[in-house]
């Protein structure tokens, strides 16, 4: 009745990650987006066990390492967190490698390099080691688009807005500065949650981009509001709302894919150019427009986010199913 899970916490830029590196489930599947959906199906208990109150909160994110599906990729990786079992999860990637490295759970083909399968597909990762610890990690990420332009819609108490979506592993409203919405300080956490929510569940209504090479990548889970930057040397800066009232503390690595193939989409950015992202909290990923790609008709580019991660200590938690918040709660 008692299922243990050893894990090792820690955050990537402010945000935190659980890396389980014991107690995960077998999965069925022949690739990592299939053992997604068994996991869903059959385990979901232990991502909100793991994640919700009381043994995690709203920002809690992290996943699991397993053995590849392909021969010509290193491990597999699974991601957790409030909002369910991500298709792909940039600051998390950046999390799980940096501990599982460090922790040997990770053993690289090509020291320095790594293939990793998740279920939005295959994922390329460099890295940089200082004695035992590594000190940053660069994600090749999986294609990013721009889905839809252009969505007038009106939020009740705060006016109306015009919403881009884009893909950068997960599908993200973003929203720049206009009328009602002035810049990020200007509305504070609380009111961007707040709003946040609300615009989730209109745009939602409103449209339902698929993944054009995988059907089961669809919806709007994530908004992003665009901001100018504050710190010298960036780019931009952002708030990435998800689950159901958390604001991630990093600049977000899907986030900062789909900002950039806005960007692009825009004109702003063009092939090899850098963008340096800021989080709510001013902490930064290196974003690069990597390559013009085409996404089965769709005008896509080949993004790379380069951060770093810091393991904070080792836990041991347990779900039991005689304590009556065995699955863990939410309050919303």
């Amino acid at each position: 009745m008692r299922h243990h899970f050893f894990c090792v916490d820690g955050h990537t830029a402010g945000n935190p990650v659980r890396l389980v590196a014991g107690g995960a489930p077998l999965l069925k599947g022949a690739s990592m987006i299939e053992r997604r959906q068994d996991f869903l199906e059959r385990f979901d208990w232990i991502r909100t066990g793991l994640c919700f109150e009381p043994r995690g909160h709203d920002m809690m994110s992290g996943g699991f390492l397993y053995p590849p599906t392909r021969d010509d990729t290193d491990c597999g990786i699974l991601f957790i967190e409030t909002s369910g079992c991500l298709p792909m999860c940039g600051h998390g990637t950046i999390g799980l490698v940096t501990f599982g490295l460090e922790h040997g759970l990770i053993t690289p083909r090509e020291p320095g390099f790594l293939r990793i399968e998740v279920p939005a597909g295959t994922i390329e990762i460099a890295y940089g080691t200082e004695g035992d610890r590594v000190r940053w990690v660069r994600i090749r990420n999986v294609p990013a688009y721009v889905a839809a332009t252009d969505i007038a819609i009106d939020v009740p108490g705060f006016g109306p807005l015009t919403v881009d979506v884009a893909y950068g592993g997960n599908f993200y409203a973003i929203i720049e500065p206009q009328g009602p919405y002035t810049g990020l300080d200007d509305l504070g956490a609380s009111r961007i949650v707040e709003l946040s929510r609300t615009i989730r569940e209109i745009m939602q209504t409103r449209i339902t981009p698929v993944h054009p090479l995988d059907n089961r990548i669809k919806g709007v889970t994530h908004v992003l509001w665009a901001d100018k930057p504050k710190g010298e040397g960036a780019d931009g800066r952002n708030a990435v709302f998800y689950g159901e009232r958390a604001i991630d503390r990093s600049p977000c690595g899907t986030g900062t894919s789909a900002r950039m193939a806005h960007l692009v989409h825009k004109g702003v950015l063009k092939p090899g150019d850098r963008f340096v992202h800021e989080s709510y909290i001013g902490s930064r990923f290196i974003g690069k427009v990597e390559e013009l790609v085409d996404l089965d008709g769709t005008p896509a580019i080949l993004p790379s986010i380069e951060g770093s991660a810091v393991a904070t200590g080792f836990n041991t938690i347990w779900i039991d199913r005689n304590d009556p918040f065995w699955a863990g709660f939410s309050v919303t």
